[in-house]
């Protein structure tokens, strides 16, 4: 009986010591190859996101953490298949509505636009003070196709249209 206490608390205590991060692989939405990690850790800076990706196609991308942690295709309002559409809307707790940036006061699954040089690959680091390991455990990471203006005019959530990759943060 001791050992199986003794089991659980060091679980509870792991849990615990262990909240301070959290991953994400990332796959490719139409073919479903993996592109590579993004890790979350926290830090007193904010959480740190360390973002290590290849394959992709060059230019600017919008990249957002989304409410639901789900990868899945869906049907949109008009009846038409979306990849990743079951990752649902950029993760906005406190229901602002707005997509603002990633310092903005808007939705705080706004991430900064990534910027995939020729060669596809995007090894980047940064921080962003409004969200925690914890807060985006079970959601999902999204790329688009588009860049990301960060506002919602003249296109919707910053104009990044399709979800091109996404990985379920664990």
């Amino acid at each position: 009986m001791k050992k199986v206490l003794l089991t659980v608390l060091l679980l509870i205590v792991g849990c615990y010591l262990f909240d301070d991060h959290a991953q994400a692989d990332m796959f490719l939405t139409q073919s479903g190859k993996n592109v590579g990690k993004i890790i979350f850790k926290d830090t007193p800076q904010g959480l740190l996101v360390q973002v290590n990706l290849k394959n992709l196609p060059e230019g600017l991308h919008g990249f957002h953490i989304h409410e639901n942690p789900n990868c899945e295709a869906a049907t949109d309002e008009n009846g038409k298949l979306q990849a990743a559409l079951s990752a649902g809307g950029h993760y906005d707790p406190d229901k602002s509505g707005h997509h603002l940036g990633p310092t903005g006061q808007g939705h705080k699954g706004d991430l900064p636009v990534l910027k995939v040089p020729q060669n596809g690959m995007v090894q980047i680091q940064f921080y962003t003070p409004r969200l925690t390991a914890k807060e985006v455990r079970d959601k999902s990471v999204i790329i688009h196709e588009g860049g990301d203006n960060y506002k919602d005019k003249p296109n919707p959530l910053g104009g990044g249209g399709k979800r091109m990759a996404c990985g379920v943060i664990k």
